[in-house]
């Protein structure tokens, strides 16, 4: 469901500020779907989310941070920081894929990950995007968003704590994103996946 909404045809003629802060919002979607089902419904939305968060991510790593990093005034700082948050809740999404989504320790940890993403989200949002906006030109920022979605093309769905930068994206992603998409397909086929 939020994997085809980060395809449709009107998200292709985006630029890369209006594609991540549309996915912003589907985040915010996926996390109220999470919370608001139950049982089985609750899992299968918890592991969209999980897939969502972990392709987006990486996307933003290897193609929105590095160009923020360079264009923007505090580029280093603003990105750094990013990259802690996103360190944190990709720490934070494992140990949520260990728990049970029905137990109360899920739903505490479940709703401080929310929060964190959030503020996470909208940080990017007031001191990146809007600055990326402002410093580059309409056609970059298009391109940009062509290579977000060639980069969550190729994404691993899992997230993977302490590899946030783009080189390490690049350097380690490929492999994880072989190994996560065969588990994805092998919890498909056995009927443990929406």
């Amino acid at each position: 469901m939020a994997t085809e909404e980060r395809t449709r045809p009107e998200a292709a003629e985006q630029d890369v500020v209006a594609l991540l802060m549309q996915q912003h919002g589907d985040i915010r979607n996926l996390f109220d779907e999470v919370e608001a089902s139950t049982g089985d419904a609750r899992r299968d939305a918890f592991r969209r989310l999980v897939r969502f968060l972990a392709v987006h991510e990486t996307a933003e790593e290897e193609v929105v941070h590095p160009l923020a990093r360079r264009a923007i005034e505090g580029g280093e700082e603003v990105v750094a920081e990013r990259l802690r948050e996103e360190n944190e809740a990709k720490q934070m999404l494992v140990r949520l894929e260990e728990m049970d989504p029905q137990a109360p320790e899920f739903a505490t940890a479940f709703a401080a990950l929310r929060v964190d993403v959030e503020a996470h989200a909208r940080a990017e949002e007031r001191y990146e995007f809007t600055q990326l906006r402002r410093v580059s030109e309409p056609g970059r920022l298009a391109a940009l968003a062509r290579a977000v979605k060639a980069a969550e093309a190729t994404a691993p769905t899992r997230p993977h704590p302490g590899v946030e930068s783009g080189a390490e994206n690049v350097a380690l992603g490929p492999l994880a994103a072989v190994a996560d998409r065969a588990r994805d397909a092998i919890r498909r086929a056995m009927g443990k996946d929406g």
